[in-house]
């Protein structure tokens, strides 16, 4: 009976998480212009708004371009704090390691206020350079941890037949140590960049509606009525992340990279 119990906890879990997405993708291709489950005739006008006016291009342009340079900047940060650490491989560098994920340890509205309030004092506030500065160190923590597990599978006897071959600090970097954590680097862009793309209480804390992402543009919608375009866009944030994981599980151990399976 404990099995029979056992299946039925986990298909009542699986049917919670997936009946909100399933509820969402129902209104999402609904002809009717308000809020209606179930759909009474299938259409895709609220895609074709969310693809086509202005209103919704912009924030989508804005969400990715922040994101595609905050994720690069996160991980850029990550993987020279983790080649420093491991070549330092001291007590203090174990300490540095643990203020990189001080951001996640600390609730968002915190983090955010006090970003707000740093950007406002220099002259930045309401700038998309500040919102990518911001998701680029605010979400570094991901990167650090999932590369970090990249430099601890390094082999030492590989790093030394390199130095054994007169290969040079910068060379043994680029041609030993950086394609071996590579996969690693990937994961943590690209975790970086589903996360930047979907967060709003920092991008609007620090920008505001003077740059409007997708999420700020979603909330401003929902301030005047709700209408179907905000479960398309809803909808693209699932297929985005679903999707970006699917590829990285398909070239990737994701499950390894991201510590769930071990060597």
């Amino acid at each position: 009976m404990s099995g029979f119990f056992k299946r039925v906890f986990i298909c009542a879990v699986g049917a919670t998480l997936i009946l909100p997405f399933l509820i969402v993708a129902g209104v999402s291709v609904n002809v009717e212009s308000n809020i209606a489950f179930p759909p009474t005739e299938l259409s895709t006008r609220w895609y074709a708004v969310l693809l086509t006016e202005s209103d919704w291009l912009i924030p989508i342009r804005n969400s990715l371009l922040i994101a595609v340079f905050a994720a690069f900047l996160s991980v850029t940060i990550a993987l020279a704090a983790n080649y420093v650490l491991w070549r330092l491989k001291s007590g203090f560098g174990k300490v540095i390691f643990a203020l990189g994920i001080g951001p996640f340890m600390l609730p968002p509205i915190i983090i955010a206020m006090g970003a707000s309030v740093f950007w406002a004092e220099i002259g930045m506030y309401g700038r998309v350079e500040a919102t990518v500065i911001s998701h680029g160190v605010f979400f570094v923590t991901l990167p650090l941890v999932v590369i970090a597990r990249g430099f601890a599978a390094l082999s030492d006897d590989v790093i030394e037949a390199s130095r054994t071959m007169g290969a040079t600090a910068w060379q043994t970097f680029a041609k030993v140590i950086f394609p071996l954590v590579l996969p690693y680097v990937i994961t943590g862009y690209a975790l970086v960049a589903i996360i930047s793309v979907n967060e709003y209480l920092i991008s609007y804390m620090i920008s505001g509606f003077a740059v409007e992402t997708l999420p700020i543009r979603i909330f401003n919608n929902v301030r005047y009525g709700y209408t179907p375009v905000v479960a398309s866009a809803a909808m693209g944030f699932a297929v985005l992340t679903i999707g970006v994981l699917l590829i990285l599980s398909l070239f990737t151990d994701l499950l390894k990279l991201l510590g769930g399976a071990q060597d």
